[in-house]
Order: C-alpha cells, then sequence, then structure tokens
C-alpha cells in the first residue's frame, strides 16, 4: 500500500519528534500478559491510534513495543516503523529448539533467517535474510554478562506453528539449523530494505530435536530458566536502545 509517512503519522496521531528510536516486537500467544509486562518498564506509554502498537519512553529513547503473532503481523509493525525513520528493530520471543545440545532457557541469536514464512520474498529476500552483525555482537555480550548461555548461527523462520511434522524437524536438524520461530525473517528482511539495523534473541522453549512441545511440563529448573531468559531478551533489547 502507498501509504506516505506523514500520512501514517496523522493517522496515528504521533507528532514527527514521537518517532521511535528503537522497536521491538513480540511474537507470543500471551499478547496481554507479555504487553503488560513489558510496558511496566517504559513510562509515558500510550496505545497509539492502531490497537496493540505502544509508545513509550526509555531513559531518553523512544520505544515502540508491539506483540505481533506470526509473519503476517509482524511485517505490518516493521514496515510501518521502518518507513518512519526508526534506528533499530528488535525481534524477541521464544523459539523451537533444533539441536540437541540446546538447553531450555538458553538464547539464539540468529545471524540468518532462512525465510519460509511467507513475506521476506517481498521484500528482497527470497532464500536468506541476515541480521545486522554489529548488533548481534552487542546482544551477546549484554546476554552473557548476565550469565545467559547463547547460540549464534543459522535458524529457520516456518509459516505456521503446527504443520511441523517429524520429518521436517530432522531435516531442519541436519541442515544445521539452531532453531524456528514464525517472525524473525520477516523482521530481518523488512529491515534491510527499510536500512534499518536489525537483531532477532529467541529463548528456548521447544526441544523439538527431542520431541518435546511447549505443552510438555518443565522441572522447576527449566521453567526458572525459561522465565528469567524471558526478562533478559527485553531488557537486553531496551540496553540495545541505549546504545543507539
Amino acid at each position: 500500500m502507498e501509504i506516505t509517512a506523514a500520512e501514517w503519522l496523522a493517522a496515528m496521531h504521533l507528532p514527527e519528534a514521537d518517532i521511535p528510536d528503537a522497536i521491538i516486537v513480540e511474537g507470543s500467544w500471551w499478547r496481554a500478559q507479555r504487553a503488560t509486562w513489558r510496558l511496566s518498564y517504559l513510562s509515558e506509554v500510550r496505545e497509539l491510534e492502531f490497537p496493540d502498537i505502544f509508545w513509550g519512553r526509555w531513559k531518553d529513547k523512544k520505544i515502540v513495543f508491539c506483540v505481533a503473532y506470526g509473519a503476517p503481523r509482524t511485517v505490518e509493525i516493521v514496515h510501518l516503523f521502518g518507513l518512519l525513520g526508526a534506528k533499530l528493530a528488535v525481534q524477541i520471543g521464544t523459539c523451537g529448539g533444533l539441536q540437541s545440545y540446546l538447553q531450555t532457557g538458553d538464547v539464539i541469536l540468529p545471524q540468518t533467517a532462512v525465510c519460509r514464512e511467507g513475506v521476506a520474498y517481498l521484500y528482497g529476500a527470497p532464500e536468506l535474510a541476515p541480521a545486522s552483525s554489529e548488533w548481534v555482537e552487542r546482544a551477546k555480550e549484554l546476554l552473557l554478562a548476565r550469565g545467559h548461555r547463547t547460540h549464534a548461527g543459522p535458524h529457520l523462520t516456518w509459516s505456521a506453528l503446527f504443520p511441523q511434522n517429524g520429518q521436517m524437524i530432522e531435516d531442519w536438524h541436519n541442515a544445521g539449523y539452531l532453531s524456528v520461530d514464525m517472525e524473525t525473517a520477516t523482521t530481518f528482511a523488512v529491515s534491510r530494505y527499510f536500512h534499518m539495523p536489525s537483531v532477532s534473541m529467541l529463548v528456548v522453549w521447544d526441544d523439538l530435536a527431542r520431541s518435546r512441545s511447549f505443552l510438555d511440563p518443565l522441572s522447576a529448573a527449566e521453567l526458572a530458566a525459561l522465565n528469567r531468559a524471558n526478562a533478559s531478551v527485553y531488557e537486553t533489547a531496551l540496553a540495545l536502545a541505549e546504545r543507539l
């Protein structure tokens, strides 16, 4: 859609001076829970004229946060604020681990995302979408300082959660992909299209290499690791924004 930046600003009632420094997009089913949790860090929070797009301040930086589940919603948020001139896009969320050495609560830092979600090709990335390497290194540094296990490497973005059968997962494992989600390739491709740096930090939840889904119970230690990492990826996203 050929909508100009000026038209978007007017539609959102967003002054040009409030164009965000960074956008943080989280892929999650738990929209209300995540929004309440994440927005509690920010000041001057307001919902923009379109639902579930929240503006707020973190120290001296302007932040937009949105829970965007799947590529069709993610593309809208990243496109909109990429067009407006945001300086950084950060994707957070959880992922399925595809390698047996991964543990619940580890953080994946995709260096490239294989585009199988049906959107990235529209933004010039038919096969692979790269992260911004300098921001991957900055995120890794911050997460290691918090005591997290991190893994940087190739990642896969798939189109839907449920049509992932055992043969697919075996093929993805054998191809060397670390993990799978439904948003990262979109964020990378759209950000690159608008010359906006991007990084993704994904917490391992499903253990697909051993056929464990998010429905299977976690031990107390695994649940604590998952929760701690879910907090850290957002806090790290805000710390990255401080470096702009």
